[in-house]
């Protein structure tokens, strides 16, 4: 059974890092009375897209005029909970396969849509006797010395990009070696607190997270070759109670506007 360390909290972690699960709201939220207004849609996101789908999400705002909630979390853990009923309209997970479970289960309208191929990379912060490559020697190299007393990587039973993670690291030879040592986030922004705060001497993080500027001085990085692990084809559907605010950011993910937020924060985007 996997363990997941959980360190002491530090004042100097981001807020976007907080807990597994980060509730963000656009800005802008009108302060209508509750019983006249019309109720803002909740979104649920992998935490690998917490810093470009709230750019997103604030873009639609300025330009559709209309607000929505959005829920950060590892796509397994949010899966469950749309399955308990949790009052999500929309998914936007982190692979393929979870979103396909709540199709095969009756619980999304339609199959939905790939809007962005995901990147993974390693990474080693300041100071960090890590050295980063995409073949994984510095990794190796310090697992030989005794240097790597614990790695962060997303919790792979519940999160696309931990799943990759241990492919990455079983097919250079390093997985049974460096399980002792790997401190499990909750999700994949839980594993780049845990990597880019001390607590570990690197990780294997989403390329979406260590591109953006609240982390871009912490470290270094290198990207993992997509052939190291399944591709991070990360899929979004619309959920049964979706409204017609749902509809409208699904098909604003499509749009320029989205496209270019995602490209920018190191995704492809599919034609």
């Amino acid at each position: 059974m996997r363990k997941a360390f959980r360190p002491e909290r530090k004042e100097s972690v981001s807020r976007w890092f907080r807990g597994s699960i980060v509730v963000l709201a656009a800005a802008g939220m009108l302060g209508l009375p509750a019983m006249s207004a019309q109720r803002s849609p909740t979104i649920a996101a992998a935490a690998n897209l917490n810093f470009a789908l709230t750019e997103i999400a604030r873009r639609f705002e300025r330009d559709r005029g209309t607000h929505v909630d959005v829920v950060f979390g590892a796509s397994g853990t949010l899966t469950r909970q749309i399955r308990d009923g949790a009052p999500f309209e929309m998914f936007l997970a982190a692979d393929e396969a979870f979103p396909n479970q709540l199709t095969a289960a009756g619980l999304t309208r339609g199959a939905g849509a790939v809007y962005a191929v995901g990147r993974l990379v390693v990474f080693a912060p300041t100071g960090s006797p890590l050295t980063v490559d995409e073949r994984l020697d510095g990794l190796s190299r310090l697992l030989r010395s005794g240097g790597a007393t614990r790695f962060a990587i997303a919790n792979p039973d519940v999160a696309p990009y931990g799943r990759a993670a241990e492919a990455a690291l079983r097919k250079h030879g390093l997985w049974d070696a460096i399980r002792p040592r790997l401190v499990l986030g909750d999700s994949v922004a839980q594993a780049a607190q845990f990597a880019t705060t001390g607590s570990a001497v690197g990780g294997l993080l989403a390329y979406s997270l260590v591109k953006e500027p609240a982390l871009v001085e912490k470290g270094k990085y290198a990207l993992i070759p997509q052939t190291d692990h399944p591709p991070l084809r990360q899929r979004m559907v619309l959920l049964k109670r979706a409204s017609p605010v749902a509809e409208q950011f699904y098909a604003y993910m499509q749009e320029s506007a989205a496209r270019a937020v995602l490209t920018r924060s190191g995704y492809e985007v599919p034609q």
